[in-house]
């Protein structure tokens, strides 16, 4: 009866003093940041941009550079399009346990919010435009890592005309 009150005793002492709960806890954040880390290097590869619902794709090449801090992620790249143009995107992301947030930016420039979680290798965003753009402000932005040397980004945003997920941009890169 005794050794079951001093156990009582220490359990909960060490989980005052954060000597258990810190554990559980923490391994998520260990868990997202060697995810985060190993999207870290330089890509590059090409996919299919629209950039209105009703109009085609255009094909793009690009080159992104990613980097890992601990629960971050700061990715910067260029892609090129119809030869001739190019523009920069940028993405800051940081995890707190499962929930990850961030600011995006697109080529059209605007800060863009992002909010979400990490399924399996992919991580699913909301964007939350900084204007409006295919008639409203939200997409979705997914990161998935595919492989050791390989990562797709992709966006998907409903066209409000038929009220039907369309995907808007994706990429496809390779560890360079």
């Amino acid at each position: 009866m005794m050794r079951r009150k001093i156990f009582r005793f220490v359990l909960a002492g060490l989980v005052l003093v954060g000597g258990i709960l810190p554990l559980e806890t923490s391994a998520a954040p260990a868990d997202e940041a060697a995810f985060l880390n190993s999207l870290e290097g330089r890509w590059t590869g090409g996919g299919t941009v629209l950039l209105r619902i009703d109009r085609g794709p255009i094909n793009v090449s690009c080159n992104f550079s990613s980097d890992a801090t601990g629960t971050a992620l700061a990715m910067r790249g260029t892609c090129r399009g119809l030869l001739v143009v190019s523009r920069s995107i940028s993405a800051d992301l940081r995890s707190d346990g499962a929930r990850y947030t961030g600011i995006y930016v697109g080529p059209r420039g605007g800060r863009s919010a992002l909010s979400g979680s990490r399924r399996g290798n992919a991580i699913n965003l909301t964007v939350t435009w900084a204007r409006e753009v295919n008639g409203d402000r939200k997409a979705t932005l997914i990161v998935q890592k595919r492989g050791e040397n390989g990562m797709r980004l992709s966006t998907v945003d409903v066209d409000p005309a038929t009220g039907k997920r369309v995907v808007t941009s994706e990429l496809n890169l390779r560890r360079s």
